[in-house]
């Protein structure tokens, strides 16, 4: 439930300025925005190679290692204010988001048997589905007084904090 929480928070965060960012600080054109696009979808590719970290960290640890590193990606996007930088952190937090998705219904299905585990999936997706309701709202009211680089790195601490907590619990 947290993890859903944070990775929905933090993509919707994200996701929510990053065009405006892009646009008005970055100086990003169409082109440019549609080679991040492409490039953002990089590490969906490896997730396969999720397989390979699983003999070394159990599945639940990846789980928030990945959540982890989304959150340092949505972080340094602010910091990384050039069309080269804005690749390293779209990079970074994509291994982290892709990487935490192909764990997440793994695990669920792992956690619940075959007859609850469709009901927990659903409530899960409608509690990220609330969780971007709230964090867009809480992002249109803070926009007005903090700048892109501060929004940027609230969401990342927020999303770092919580994955810090979810690998320290032992489920």
């Amino acid at each position: 439930l947290v993890m859903t929480i944070l990775i929905a928070g933090g993509f919707q965060g994200w996701r929510t300025i990053f065009n405006n960012f892009a646009v008005e600080i970055v100086n990003i054109s169409g082109q440019q925005m549609g080679m991040l696009q492409s490039i953002r979808e990089i590490p969906g590719l490896l997730a396969l190679l999720v397989v390979y970290l699983l003999l070394l960290v159990k599945e639940h640890k990846l789980a928030a290692l990945s959540i982890f590193v989304f959150g340092i990606g949505v972080c340094i996007t602010g910091f990384l204010d050039s069309f080269g930088g804005v690749i390293v952190s779209i990079l970074v937090m994509s291994f982290g988001f892709h990487y935490y998705e192909t764990v997440n219904q793994s695990l669920t299905l792992q956690y619940f048997c075959k007859n609850k585990a469709p009901l927990v999936l659903a409530k899960l997706k409608s509690i990220g589905a609330i969780t971007n309701i709230i964090i867009g709202g809480i992002v249109f009211v803070i926009a007005s007084f903090l700048e892109y680089k501060e929004i940027f790195i609230l969401l990342g601490i927020a999303v770092i904090a919580g994955a810090v907590w979810c690998y320290l619990q032992n489920p």
